[in-house]
C-alpha cells in the first residue's frame, strides 16, 4: 500500500482527491515509509513540526521530533506492526527541529508493505477549538438574546417620539419646548444604542483592501486629539497582499482598538500598531493556509484576568462611564469578514490580534 493510491483518486460525493482533503485536514499527518523514512507531511504536519516537506523528504523522522520520556516513537511503531492496532498516546511531549517543544496527540497506524501513517494534533488547538466553539455558543445566545431585547425597546420608542413631536407642536411658550427637544434628543440616543445592540449595521461590500491604508487612516483621525504622553508606533509588513474587506468597517474595527488602547494607557504610554502574514492559521475549526495579521498592543495595565472570557461580550466593560459595545461591534465585524480577535493580556502588555484569511469560502 502507497500513500499515493490514497490520494489520488476523488472520494465519493466531494469534487476534492483524497489528496485535496487531507491537505485541507487541521490535524498533521506524516507518512513514514518503512525505512521510518519520511515520504510526506501535509500542511499542518509542517506548521506543527516547523518544518516544511522539501526539507523533510527522505530524513529519519528522529532528526525532526524526537519524543520526551522513556517510550521512544520506535517503540510505538513496533507496537502498531506487532500488535496490528492503530496507537494512540495523548499530550505527547516532542522535541521539534527548531529546539522547541510541542505537545501533541498522536495517532499511528501501521500500513501493510508501506510504512506508518501518523496523525498529530496538537493539544493546544483542541483546547483553543473546544474554546472556540463555546465563545461561538455563546455570542450568538446573547446576540440572539439582544435582538429580541431591541425590538421591545425600539417599539415604544416610536410611540414616545411621536408623542414628543405632537406635543412640542402644540406648545406655546419657547422655554417649554426646549423640554420637549431634550426628549426627542434622548430617545434618539436610546434608538442609536439599540441599533448598535442589534450587531453591525449589513454585510460587508467587499473590495480589494490595503489593510495598511486603512491603518493611516485611523491614525490621521487618531492625531489630531492624541494626548501629549502617548506615543503611536508602527511596525508594518510592506509584503502583505489586499484582502477583500469592507474598507468602512475595518476603520470602524480598529478606531475601536485604538481608542481602547489610548484609554488603557491613560494618556501616558506606547501603543503599537503591527502587521504580518500568518501561514497555516488555527480558526474556526479549520487551518488558514495564509491571512494578515493586524495586533493593536498596548503597554497598560492589562485587563483583569476574570474580565478577558467575557471582552468581547455586549455590555460588558471595565469602565464606569463605558456602555460595553465597542468589542461586541468589533468581533461582529470581523465575524462577517471571516475572520478572528483574539486578546491577550498581562500587565504592561495587552494584545488584541485580528486575523482576515487571504482565501475566502463559498
Amino acid at each position: 500500500m502507497d500513500y499515493r493510491a490514497i490520494v489520488t483518486s476523488p472520494r465519493p460525493g466531494s469534487t476534492l482527491t483524497g489528496a485535496g482533503l487531507i491537505e485541507a485536514l487541521d490535524s498533521g499527518v506524516v507518512h513514514l515509509d518503512e525505512d521510518r523514512r519520511i515520504l510526506y507531511l501535509n500542511p499542518a504536519a509542517e506548521h506543527l513540526l516547523k518544518v516544511s516537506l522539501s526539507q523533510a523528504r527522505g530524513r529519519a523522522y528522529a532528526e525532526l521530533c524526537v519524543p520526551e520520556g522513556p517510550e521512544g516513537l520506535d517503540t510505538m511503531l513496533d507496537a502498531a506492526v506487532a500488535s496490528g492496532r492503530i496507537q494512540y498516546r495523548r499530550a505527547l511531549p516532542l522535541h521539534r527541529v527548531d529546539g522547541d517543544l510541542v505537545v501533541l496527540d498522536m495517532v499511528i497506524s501501521a500500513l501493510e508493505g508501506s510504512g506508518w501513517l501518523i496523525e498529530l494534533r496538537s493539544v493546544e488547538l483542541s483546547l483553543r477549538q473546544t474554546e472556540e466553539a463555546l465563545q461561538e455558543r455563546v455570542y450568538l445566545s446573547a446576540q440572539e438574546m439582544l435582538r429580541g431585547l431591541a425590538h421591545e425597546i425600539k417599539n415604544p420608542l416610536g410611540g414616545l417620539r411621536g408623542a414628543a413631536q405632537l406635543l412640542d407642536a402644540e406648545l406655546p411658550r419657547a422655554d417649554l419646548r426646549e423640554y420637549t427637544r431634550i426628549i426627542l434628543h434622548e430617545v434618539d440616543r436610546l434608538r442609536g444604542l439599540v441599533d448598535r445592540l442589534r450587531g453591525p449595521a449589513g454585510a460587508p461590500v467587499l473590495q480589494s483592501v490595503n489593510i495598511h491604508a486603512v491603518l493611516e487612516h485611523c491614525r490621521r483621525l487618531l492625531q489630531t486629539d492624541l494626548p501629549e504622553g502617548m506615543v503611536l508606533r508602527f511596525d508594518y509588513d510592506p509584503s502583505l497582499p489586499e484582502i477583500q474587506a469592507d474598507p468602512g468597517q475595518l476603520v470602524q474595527v480598529f478606531l475601536n482598538l485604538l481608542r481602547n488602547a489610548e484609554q488603557a494607557v491613560q494618556g501616558r504610554g506606547q501603543v503599537l500598531l503591527r502587521t504580518r502574514i500568518e501561514r497555516q492559521v488555527p480558526w474556526m475549526q479549520r487551518i488558514h493556509s495564509l491571512a494578515v495579521r493586524v495586533d493593536v498592543v498596548d503597554d497598560g495595565p492589562g485587563i483583569p484576568a476574570d474580565f478577558l472570557p467575557r471582552i468581547f461580550l455586549p455590555l460588558i466593560t471595565t469602565r464606569p462611564e463605558g456602555m460595553g459595545m465597542g468589542l461586541a461591534i468589533v468581533q461582529g465585524i470581523v465575524r462577517a469578514h471571516g475572520g478572528a480577535v483574539h486578546c491577550r493580556s498581562r500587565p504592561g502588555e495587552t494584545v488584541f490580534s485580528v486575523w482576515f484569511p487571504l482565501e475566502r469560502r463559498p
